[in-house]
């Protein structure tokens, strides 16, 4: 998750969805066109120079404009719109995925106005970044039919002349002398767009490769084992996403099995803060210490064995749900799989699948309304072995009352559902009343910046 955790959503969709289909374009769109017309414009010049080598010229020429100068302005404009435009296409994306996810919450907070007013205003900059590229776009969508006409006349008036001096020359040899440029760039008009796609698909190889190379890149982390009891503390502790909001100052005291509530609107940073907790995303000010050894001095590959983050929008796998529970712990048995859904409520359900545990889950989360999602990804984060557990939002879309039943039983350490001596901290933005939290902490308003809710 280090290499996508300072990713914003939209720019991770892109990078992940249309990247990837700029890509899978290069070879249909264009090497195939590309080579079709290198073999066609050659054999063309070729077959033309048995002819008439003044016209064979001429088509050779015509066909370095189309085939050379018209792509190039065709790549040209394509990058400078996506040098200008990349920007604000990953900020209107990230704000578009926002209003999709957080209308209501956005609506309540008066804030829905300002975040689509924010994406239209970044949609109106992508238009602007295309309109700047519009004038090579226009040369290059010129210059082939030009290259064409230039052909077609030149060849006409070499076949004409030779026509009158030459006995050799037919009117056959003529007739293909002027219609054999024509057949030529029938491949040739296509390089443009070639180019274009060529383009593209490097600068979305480019930033596939910057997100590849920063999962292989080793993240700089100390050497000191993780032995204690699971001791985390929090000193004014400011986190937020790069280039985005930061939260407020938070001090924060997590001996082994407190239960911590984090209550905030939506874009205060309730996520960033405990994603900032678990050591995925750097402070933004402050400090982080297990058992009084700041994170950044622990070996990194043994926090996430200890210190746990479970995402409200965990990935759910078009496995079977037992395979599903043991994304948490590899030796999860049939047995503690049902105790942990019928802890969270899925008793009945699991029953009433044909397979039961073993039932494959067809398409992943497709399969599973949105109660029965976060009920499994609850399931999954309690079999967790870690000690401190933190659950982004867990009783989101479920109804109110098993919502808040669910919320007193996890920040009760007498109920039973989490073990006493584990530490649990959950994320909402409506606490019930009546839960036994030993804190809760209110996260007032992020300080303004680019980002308006943390998305992963």
């Amino acid at each position: 998750p280090a290499a996508s955790a300072g990713l914003r959503r939209g720019d991770l969709l892109t990078r992940t969805g249309a990247d990837v289909d700029a890509l899978g374009d290069v070879v249909v769109r264009a090497l195939v066109p590309i080579t079709v017309a290198i073999v066609l414009s050659v054999a063309a010049v070729v077959a033309l120079a048995l002819i008439s080598l003044p016209a064979a010229a001429i088509l050779a020429g015509a066909l370095l404009v189309a085939g050379v100068l018209a792509p190039w302005l065709s790549a040209r404009a394509a990058a400078r719109a996506e040098a200008d435009g990349a920007d604000a296409r990953a900020r209107f994306a990230q704000d578009a995925v926002t209003v999709l996810d957080h209308a209501a919450e956005l609506r309540v907070a008066g804030r829905l106005d300002g975040t689509v007013g924010r994406a239209e205003t970044e949609n109106d900059a992508v238009v602007a970044a295309t309109d700047r590229a519009a004038a090579p776009a226009a040369f290059a969508e010129a210059a082939t039919p030009l290259a064409i006409g230039a052909a077609v006349l030149g060849s006409l008036l070499v076949g004409i002349t030779a026509f009158a001096s030459d006995p050799t020359m037919s009117p056959m040899s003529l007739g293909i002398l002027v219609l054999l440029p024509l057949a030529a760039f029938e491949a040739a008009g296509a390089l443009p767009a070639a180019a274009l796609t060529l383009t593209r698909a490097r600068i979305a190889a480019g930033r596939i490769t910057d997100l590849l190379d920063r999962a292989d890149r080793p993240v700089p982390h100390g050497t000191r084992p993780i032995g204690g009891p699971g001791h985390l503390r929090a000193t004014g502790l400011r986190s937020g996403w790069p280039g985005g909001r930061a939260s407020a100052a938070l001090d924060l005291d997590l001996p082994p099995g407190a239960r911590v509530a984090i209550v905030g609107a939506s874009g205060s940073g309730k996520t960033s803060t405990i994603m900032t907790l678990a050591g995925l995303l750097p402070a933004a000010a402050g400090s982080v210490t297990l058992d009084g050894v700041a994170l950044d001095e622990l070996d990194r590959t043994e926090l996430p064995r200890h210190v746990g983050f479970f995402a409200e929008d965990a990935h759910v796998f078009e496995t079977s749900v037992l395979e599903n529970l043991r994304v948490a712990r590899g030796d999860v048995d049939e047995n503690d799989a049902t105790a942990a859904l019928e802890a969270v409520g899925l008793g009945e359900w699991v029953s009433g699948l044909p397979d039961g545990l073993h039932t494959t889950l067809e398409g992943g989360a497709r399969a599973l309304s949105g109660g029965q999602r976060r009920r499994l990804l609850l399931a999954r984060a309690l079999l967790s072995p870690v000690k401190v557990l933190l659950l982004d939002e867990p009783t989101e879309h479920l109804d109110a009352d098993d919502g808040a039943h669910l919320q007193r039983l996890l920040l009760d350490r007498d109920a039973g559902l989490v073990a006493a001596d584990r530490t649990v901290v959950v994320v909402t933005h409506q606490l019930p009343a009546g839960t036994a939290a030993d804190r809760v902490v209110e996260v007032p308003e992020s300080i303004p910046g680019n980002n308006p809710l943390p998305t992963l």
